[in-house]
């Protein structure tokens, strides 16, 4: 039996902690709490964490700086803990490299969902998200296929007609399936001037893929919709 899966906790309210440690272990994953943010990249670096619960407000370090320097060297899912739910907070953190947030109070048994989520996510995108799928460049991610040198995509066999701003974004997707990307780091993709870059120009382009994934049969539709974050892909 592989053993299961290892969660270190990041967070200094010694209540909060006890609490998912308790909810983790009785699910039946490992779980370690430090209270640093230094100690947090520290163990990481030794190796064996799965995924990073990060609380933003650290005694040391703040939870955006460790996963600025996590980025660095490991791309292990990072889940954070915030005590405000303000839009800015979520939008750093996720365009940090983060994977999802919960804003305090939470429920532990939520967060332990979560935390199964990106456990398979992660590893469906490290072992076989980008498996070949045929000699001609193009390798599977879930339903889709992605071809990069030619800029083509399918779905379910069925080679989707896209603009090159929607190539660009459901590409961008699919890298980080079930992570959250902001209209920014979406931006950051492929827009070549400040003038065809806005919330609504990510947001009419997003419109119009959704189109063409129902076109192709994708029901229910795979992107889902964070309000005041952005966007993700169900692979």
């Amino acid at each position: 039996m592989p053993p299961a899966p290892l969660v270190l906790i990041a967070e200094d309210e010694s209540a909060i902690a006890d609490a998912l440690l308790y909810a983790l272990r009785s699910e039946g994953l490992q779980a370690e709490h430090c209270l640093l943010g230094l100690q947090a990249l520290e163990r990481v670096r030794s190796g064996g964490i799965d995924v990073l619960v990060l609380d933003v407000g650290l005694p040391d370090i703040s939870g955006f700086d460790v996963c600025r320097r996590l980025r660095g060297f490991s791309d292990i899912p990072v889940i954070f803990l915030t005590a405000r739910n303000d839009e800015i907070d979520r939008v750093l953190g996720l365009e940090l490299g983060a994977d999802d947030y919960m804003a305090k109070p939470f429920s532990p048994r939520e967060l332990v969902a979560r935390v199964r989520a990106r456990l398979r996510r992660h590893a469906a995108t490290g072992v076989t998200g980008d498996a070949p799928v045929d000699g001609d460049g193009w390798t599977g991610r879930g339903d889709f296929a992605v071809d990069r040198s030619g800029h083509r995509i399918r779905y379910r066999d069925q080679a989707l007609d896209l603009t090159r701003y929607e190539y660009v974004l459901l590409e961008a997707l699919l890298q980080r399936p079930g992570a959250i990307l902001s209209r920014a780091q979406l931006m950051d993709r492929g827009w070549d001037s400040d003038a065809d870059s806005s919330d609504r120009t990510v947001d009419t382009h997003i419109k119009t893929l959704r189109a063409k994934l129902r076109a192709a049969g994708a029901e229910p539709d795979p992107i889902r919709t964070h309000r005041g974050v952005g966007y993700a892909i169900e692979a």
